[in-house]
């Protein structure tokens, strides 16, 4: 059955949906030509043809779909080809026709498990169901899986490539990385700075740093002749003066003065002899030269080995290398530079007096903490430079550890995740392959059906059935017969001639119907007449007199009552029409008190500027007063003052449709005073006006009224139309037997007295 169907983009109708929701079984469709009803037959005819419509069948099991409309039409009566001849099932098999009611009732409730299923798997629209649930985690999923990628993605934008323009494949990669990634978890910060230079886009080699020789500096600091007071021989005759004035320095730089004075003291500018120079040179002699020489080469190597290590240090700090602590080694530097300083200064002074004893403040713990600073510089710059070296696989080792620590952060809501989906797609698999079980043993069924069903078809009663109809309704010009095609029909006249090509419109849609209307309980193949179905008819009484009009509507409601007793095959019934009067005799119901039941639905096709709507109503939207007119008739009190008018429009308006109707036959049907209150309500039909001897002929009280109703129906029944007092009545079955006897000895009775 059809739960809704969706037009739109298609023929008259628009680029918005129109909606046909909450179908039941009966549904009827009223629109003038051009407004769109048939373009509704041909999608639920041919669903796949539309790609912008939809069709949507209860639990997903599509039924099988026969539409009278001019499609149906053209394919079987306006081409050179023979009608397809109409299998049914023979009645006198008793056995198989069991067997096959068995096979069908088995196959249902498989179908009814089936549909079941569906609906827990998928809802009762395909929209619910287990696979919404997951489609809910997955969603929700997918939302926390995106957060992390929002929160990280400005750090591993180029780790998280291919999944950062589409939340589906950020969350399918977490997942799949999530069970297959075996990478050692590392901290966040030292992921963010390789990945600064592994996905840098400028990335290149870069040069160590050379390493600064400080050794002849630090071995400078360790020279004995800082520890060495430098004074002159103490074996010569000045010595003991110098000692005890103790200041051998200060003779040291009064004996230039002295050599440069021509043997006079400096100081007291007295003469001395040759004895006091030679001693006072002999003091100062080699060994002493020696020393102070070597604390001036001392002092000029200190101070050249100091400049060029702190020069080295300034180029390095200038040149910042990106792996070097730089704010580390300029303090160092500043440090060694000060404590340098500090030593020039100590040298100085053993230089300007040799004969004090200096300690330099040691460089090498400083120096030591400087180199180590520039080989770990040295250590990242070579891990650098091998990750240029081999690019491609660092990028793809760095990328598994970025996921490795999403991985790590997504753990919770993944575990959670993958519990619940676990659940659901255990529960989908259960249901998807108790369909598929269930599914292939209807299938089987159905097989045993078909098989069936061909031992006993025959397109034989078709012919009989429709020709009997024909003939009932005065159809006999024309008349169906097997064709000499096997298996086919043609419609021939009683001489035998091809009449297919001579048929009036008229005609040729009322064969049309009929036709189509015993394919509803058939097959055009040997098999299949049993299957369930959904029938749609498309103005199935153009081009048909009046009263064929009533004879096509009572058949199709005759369906409806079907549907409702669930009698036969037929499950579901689209009704779509221009006509007024077919509507409102294929859609009366005298059980309906105003709204729709729930048993049908009632819709108008509208055409208004360029596109057509589909509205929904819920109840009958198309009234006349001529079904007003019926309600007073059933009304139990009839009022006195209206009833023979109300009457004599109820006859007008539907004798009106038919048309040559003789008016004085019916009357001289009737006998006695029934023939004078018969000839009262055609005097004004035939007069065509509110006339004031209307009400002269009878006088109104409540036998009279009584009388009048008697009359009125027997007219429907001598005319041949008590098929329609009974529907506009709402008389059923036996209380229409009931009824009839009822009358027709009041009839009597009446008639005999008179």
């Amino acid at each position: 059955m059809i739960e809704n169907i969706v037009i739109r983009s298609v023929a008259c109708y628009g680029d918005k949906p129109n909606r046909i929701d909450g179908l039941s079984n009966n549904n009827f469709f009223y629109g003038a030509n051009g407004s769109g009803k048939t373009t509704i037959s041909r999608v639920i005819a041919n669903e796949n043809d539309y790609a912008d419509c939809s069709v949507t069948w209860r639990g997903g099991t599509k039924l099988e779909t026969l539409v009278y409309n001019r499609d149906f039409v053209e394919a079987n009566f306006n081409s050179d080809d023979e009608l397809k001849g109409i299998f049914t099932l023979g009645e006198k098999n008793e056995t198989e026709l069991k067997a096959i009611a068995e096979a069908k009732d088995e196959a249902d409730k498989l179908r009814d498990e089936i549909t079941g299923k569906k609906k827990t798997l998928s809802g009762e629209d395909g929209d619910g169901g287990k696979l919404a649930e997951l489609k809910t985690l997955d969603d929700e999923f997918k939302e926390q899986c995106w957060a992390l990628k929002t929160k990280y993605d400005e750090s591993f934008e180029a780790a998280f490539k291919g999944t950062r323009g589409k939340k589906q494949d950020f969350k399918a990669r977490l997942v799949s990385e999530s069970e297959g990634n075996k990478a050692n978890l590392e901290k966040v910060e030292d992921l963010q700075e390789r990945c600064g230079t592994v996905f840098a886009d400028d990335i290149e080699k870069q040069d160590p740093i050379p390493p600064i020789i400080y050794s002849d500096l630090v071995e400078l600091e360790s020279s004995p002749i800082f520890s060495k007071k430098v004074i002159g021989k103490e074996d010569v005759d000045i010595a003991a003066m110098i000692k005890k004035l103790g200041n051998s320095d200060w003779v040291k730089q009064g004996k230039g003065y002295f050599d440069g004075n021509d043997g006079i003291c400096p100081f007291c500018q007295q003469d001395t002899d040759e004895a006091f120079a030679a001693s006072l040179n002999e003091y100062f002699d080699e060994t002493y030269i020696k020393d102070i020489t070597e604390i001036d080469q001392l002092a000029t190597n200190y101070g050249a080995y100091a400049d060029v290590v702190l020069e080295r240090l300034s180029n390095i700090l200038v040149a910042k290398p990106i792996h070097l602590d730089c704010e580390k080694l300029a303090a160092n530097k500043d440090l060694l530079d000060a404590r340098i300083k500090a030593n020039r200064e100590h040298i100085a002074k053993k230089k300007e007096e040799p004969s004090i004893v200096i300690t330099l403040e040691s460089l090498e713990e400083l120096i030591k903490e400087i180199e180590e600073s520039i080989s770990d510089a040295n250590k990242k710059i070579n891990a650098h430079n091998a990750i240029v070296d081999n690019l491609a696989k660092e990028k793809t080792k760095l990328t598994s550890k970025v996921w490795r620590f999403i991985v790590e952060e997504a753990k919770t809501i993944y575990g959670a995740y993958k519990s619940k989906k676990a659940g659901l797609d255990a529960a989908i698999s259960g249901l998807s392959d108790g369909i598929k079980a269930k599914t292939e043993e209807k299938n089987k069924k159905e097989a045993e059906i078909r098989t069936l069903e061909k031992n006993i078809t025959s397109i034989k009663p078709t012919i009989n059935e429709i020709n009997a109809l024909l003939a009932s309704f005065g159809f006999t010009g024309f008349k169906l017969a097997d064709a000499v095609k096997a298996g086919c029909y043609q419609i021939i006249r009683p001489d035998g001639s091809e009449a297919k090509d001579t048929l009036s419109e008229g005609e040729s849609s009322f064969i049309t119907f009929l036709y189509f209307y015993h394919l509803l309980k058939g097959s055009t193949s040997e098999s299949g007449m049993t299957e369930d179905r959904v029938v749609v008819f498309d103005d199935p009484v153009s081009s048909l007199d009046s009263d064929i009009l009533f004879i096509v509507s009572n058949l199709i409601k005759a369906l409806f009552e079907d549907i409702r007793t669930g009698t036969g095959h037929i499950k579901q019934v689209f009704v779509l029409t221009h006509n007024v009067y077919f509507h409102k005799e294929v859609s009366f119901n005298p059980k309906r008190s105003g709204v729709a039941m729930n048993e049908e639905t009632f819709w108008v096709v509208k055409k208004a500027a360029d596109y057509s709507r589909i509205e929904k109503h819920t109840e009958n939207p198309v009234k006349t007063s001529y079904e007003m007119l019926w309600g007073e008739v059933r009304c139990e009190t009839p009022s006195s003052l209206t009833i023979q008018n109300t009457l004599r429009r109820i006859l007008e308006n539907y004798f009106k449709i038919f048309g040559n109707v003789d008016n004085e036959e019916i009357i001289n049907k009737f006998e006695g005073k029934e023939k004078q209150v018969c000839g009262s309500l055609f005097t004004w039909v035939n007069a065509g006006s509110h006339d004031m001897q209307d009400d002269l002929y009878v006088s109104c009280d409540v036998a009279t009224i009584e009388t009048y109703l008697r009359v009125f129906r027997r007219i429907f029944n001598v005319s041949g139309h008590e098929a329609h007092y009974n529907m506009m009545m709402g008389i059923e079955g036996d209380e229409n037997v009931s009824s009839q006897a009822n009358d027709n000895q009041e009839h009597e009775a009446e008639t005999h007295v008179d």
